[in-house]
């Protein structure tokens, strides 16, 4: 079985930075795209940032400019720097890998509050 911890949550003020970190672990026989999705309480998953096995990334709108997303695939953990936070950024977030052989997987969830 194949296990995605995720970390770098928490509180900041508007303005401030986060990292989040979702390493993924078990049998592995490799990783295609890898994302981070958000999602506040009364809306919808959304799409935040992906990134393909030859690092082509797209951001939504919201953050572009702001976000960065990376992926290290010898430790098979894929990053998710976040920058000039704003309190609509507030979410829980999560990361999603598709495996080769094992298709989609996601994390537990990482909560990210930003304060005004």
């Amino acid at each position: 079985q194949v296990q995605l911890v995720e970390s770098g949550g928490g509180l900041v003020q508007a303005g401030g930075s986060l990292r989040l970190s979702c390493a993924a672990s078990g049998s592995i026989f490799g990783i295609n795209d890898m994302g981070w999705y958000r999602q506040a309480p009364g809306k919808q998953r959304e799409l935040v940032a992906s990134i393909t096995r030859g690092d082509t990334t797209n951001y939504a709108d919201s953050v572009k400019g702001r976000f960065t997303i990376s992926r290290d695939n010898a430790k098979n953990t894929v990053y998710l720097q976040m920058n000039s936070l704003k309190p609509e950024d507030t979410a829980v977030y999560f990361c999603n890998v598709y495996l080769t052989f094992r298709g989609e997987h996601w994390g537990q969830g990482t909560q990210v509050t930003v304060s005004s």
